[in-house]
């Protein structure tokens, strides 16, 4: 199923949705989900269409009525980078002043008429942090009686200088977020510190734990993911799931989420297993394994919101691109869905494939990320990691004969479906 090349596409002239958009989570210090940081790149090429990222956020906050902040951040808070020229401009009747964090970019200078005008947005309910801070500087001292966070990129700044800072800063009544927090022991070194909030992909990183072992209701799972493969008989598959109650009950509240789409709630297993069909079944089996861990206190929410997210973006892009393949979405999804199981089992990829039957088209994605599924699965990771990869998104879309437009309306599909789900898991029991 590889792509063929696509032709040449006549130059056009600078649109709102030419740009790539990530969304990276933002934890709290019980690793809940505090909000997400909203980054978006210019997707346009040529110098005819040079416009700068900090222009391209100003082009979709004009827009954020059309775009649907909502779908994008759910239940939780965006963080939004501002300049001078968006400060001053009039763009701030677009946005819900109750589901934005103004980050102040570092580069920004602050001369009397911006530090005038942060003040009348702070005064209109605009909550405000500060990027990137790395001193104590007299910009920063001026605008600190305004602003409630205080952004520190822990990868490149010294823990000398973390030491000194952060308790000035705690002193002053502000929250403090490490960002570009890429592994457990920064974590915990940026927790000890008094962070109050973490931004990073450590959460989603793999820890190989020997003799780790799967949950009672991982275990279970799994189990009915095996009745389901290998094709065993609805009657089998309804009596393996009433052998564990909670997992029935809960595979009930997730099939009856808006996400699924059925029109008439689902009341008895049975129903379920007709209406779903064995694929959607493998899938919420697979949502099942994520979720589980949410509940007595052992919040994955958003490793569940990341799983999510990638399965439903790939499969997405498979229909867009092989709209009469249903075998190619389902495939896509179980992609993106398993492409964190590591991370949630603490075992190796190649360890969990031992244990779960996939085909050769899914297992060379997982391990290699080659082939169409696997180009699919580096698309979705290379965005989640705009600010290092942007450069390498739109030679894939190419690849995969996709617009930015068209990877815009499908993120923008996948985050309100995952928020959905993540809803859903948080409510059980």
């Amino acid at each position: 199923m590889a792509a063929t090349a696509p032709s040449t596409p006549p130059p056009r002239s600078l649109r709102v949705r030419q740009f790539f958009l990530a969304r990276q989570p933002i934890l709290d210090r019980h690793q809940e989900l505090a909000g997400y940081e909203l980054l978006f790149r210019n997707a346009s090429s040529g110098p005819a269409n040079i416009v700068t990222d900090l222009s391209a956020t100003a082009s979709v906050i004009a827009h954020t009525s059309q775009l649907g902040l909502q779908k994008v951040v759910g239940d939780s808070i965006g963080f939004l980078n501002v300049d001078a020229a968006v400060l001053m401009s009039d763009i701030f009747e677009f946005l819900p002043r109750e589901k934005v964090v103004l980050e102040i970019v570092e580069t920004m200078k602050v001369t009397p008429e911006i530090l005038e005008r942060v003040k009348q947005l702070a005064a209109a309910g605009f909550r405000f942090a500060l990027d990137d801070v790395i001193t104590e500087s007299e910009e920063v001292k001026q605008l600190l009686p305004i602003v409630d966070i205080i952004k520190f990129d822990v990868r490149d700044m010294p823990l000398s200088a973390l030491l000194t800072l952060t308790p000035r800063f705690k002193l002053a009544g502000k929250k403090l977020l490490a960002e570009k927090v890429e592994s457990m022991d920064q974590f915990k070194v940026c927790l000890a510190l008094g962070f109050d909030y973490f931004q990073g992909y450590y959460f989603a990183k793999p820890v190989v734990l020997s003799g780790k072992k799967l949950s009672p209701s991982q275990i279970s799972v799994m189990r009915l993911m095996e009745l389901v493969t290998s094709d065993a008989d609805n009657a089998a598959i309804e009596e393996a799931i009433k052998r564990d109650v909670a997992l029935g009950l809960n595979l009930l509240r997730l099939v009856n989420t808006p996400a699924v789409g059925v029109r008439h709630r689902i009341d008895s297993l049975s129903q379920a297993l007709l209406v779903l069909g064995r694929e959607q079944l493998r899938r919420w089996l697979q949502i099942m394994l994520y979720a589980e861990p949410c509940k007595k206190g052992h919040n994955m929410t958003p490793l569940l919101t990341l799983a999510s997210t990638r399965g439903k973006l790939l499969e997405l892009i498979a229909q867009k691109l092989y709209p009469k393949n249903r075998k190619a979405a389902d495939t896509a999804f179980t992609v993106g869905i398993m492409s964190l199981m590591d991370t949630l089992f603490g075992m190796t990829m190649e360890s969990i494939l031992e244990e779960i039957a996939v085909v050769d088209e899914v297992s060379d994605a997982l391990l290699k990320r080659s082939g169409f599924f696997g180009d699919m699965l580096q698309l979705a990771e290379y965005i989640e990691r705009i600010e290092e990869s942007d450069a390498l998104i739109a030679p894939l879309l190419a690849k995969l004969e996709l617009t930015s437009e068209d990877l815009y309306q499908m993120e923008v599909d996948a985050f309100d479906w995952s928020n959905g789900i993540a809803a859903a898991a948080q409510q059980q029991d």
